[in-house]
């Protein structure tokens, strides 16, 4: 089972749990920063995970990735990907003026962590909800990369090079920022398995 099996009828639930996930982030966000922080998935599709580097700029381009694994009643990963350039707008957002050409430092990584952390915790409990099943993340661990790096690290720990994976694409509103100058892509690769499992939770279209 795979991805490639969704129905309009998934693929609309998918996205709905996306939206209200991506909601719950922006409150948690909110609420970590003291400021409104709101977040917007203008797009969701589902994609060859393989093709991720040229969908993001291609292979060669550096970005900040955040992987975590999905634990629980279902099982597979979540990968945040930032163009370096969204994440240091974001790190100043967060945490004040930082030079661009040096490498994050620990705090720095810390708060890239949580932010993955909030955005997959808020996913996985709006999916979580709605199936009636535990889903929970793991340890974030992050990687600042090309873009071909931090995919082929994720497909190479997966095992499984023709995989699909659902694609949200994020945009950061507030921090301070212009409109929408923060953006990422959020990919959930589920194991088959318990993408099955999900599938089925979600139904058939009416």
């Amino acid at each position: 089972m795979s991805f490639a099996h969704l129905t309009a009828g998934q693929v609309d639930a998918l996205k709905e749990i996306s939206n209200i996930g991506m909601g719950h982030a922006a409150t948690a966000l909110s609420q970590m920063l003291g400021d409104t922080v709101m977040l917007k998935v203008p797009r969701v599709s589902v994609t060859e995970f393989a093709q991720v580097p040229e969908l993001i700029g291609g292979p060669e381009k550096i970005v900040v990735g955040v992987t975590l694994s999905i634990l629980g009643d279902a099982q597979g990963r979540i990968l945040l990907i930032f163009p370096r350039e969204s994440a240091q707008m974001l790190l100043e957002s967060l945490l004040g003026a930082r030079g661009s050409d040096r490498p994050f430092d620990e705090m720095e990584i810390s708060t890239l962590q949580e932010v993955g952390n909030i955005l997959a915790s808020a996913y996985l409990s709006a999916l979580g909800a709605m199936l009636r099943i535990s889903l929970i993340p793991s340890v974030p661990s992050l990687a600042c990369d090309m873009a071909g790096a931090v995919v082929d690290h994720v497909l190479i720990d997966l095992g499984r090079a023709g995989d699909l994976a659902l694609m949200l694409e994020t945009e950061f509103y507030g921090l301070g920022c212009e409109p929408a100058a923060i953006k990422g892509h959020f990919f959930v690769l589920p194991d088959p398995d318990s993408l099955q499992t999900v599938l089925h939770a979600l139904g058939s279209p009416k």
